[in-house]
């Protein structure tokens, strides 16, 4: 029997610490994504030396690249830009302004997931998680429940 294959997209702090607890409790093997070189590849890396020590066996992947994720049965969005302080004003940006933003990212990331892993159920961590949900829902074509 084949293992279950969970992506993680956004491979940050919420990202690598999903694929911890993922790769500690041994559910499934982990493809982490990022568009930034080097870092999904590192932090999988860092897990999958780890491997002995926690006394887990399966494989963590990092990658820039979507073709990876293929044929995923799970994938957690977490990519998208969080809610920080602009220096030069000092001031957030406002709810419309983060949707816009991650909007694009969130969009662009559940139509490569769609397009390698057309039977995965996808679960959005971005935020704003209501806007995000409804982007992954309308951009994905998926029904409501996955």
């Amino acid at each position: 029997m084949a293992r279950s294959k969970v992506t993680i997209v956004g491979a940050g702090n919420v990202g690598a610490t999903c694929a911890h607890w993922i790769a500690r409790r041994e559910l499934a093997d982990v493809v982490l994504v990022d568009i930034v070189e080097g870092v999904p590849q590192g932090k999988a890396l860092d897990l999958l030396e780890s491997s002995p020590v926690m006394k887990f066996d399966l494989n963590i992947t990092g990658s820039n690249s979507y073709e990876a994720t293929a044929n995923s049965d799970v994938v957690v969005i977490t990519a998208g830009v969080p809610r920080k302080k602009d220096p030069a004003t000092g001031k957030f940006p406002s709810r419309d302004e983060l949707v816009k933003t991650n909007q694009k990212i969130v969009g662009e990331v559940t139509r490569q997931v769609v397009k390698y892993s057309p039977n995965c159920v996808i679960i959005v961590v971005s935020n704003p998680l209501d806007a995000m949900c409804h982007v992954v829902l309308n951009e994905s074509g998926f029904p409501a429940e996955r």
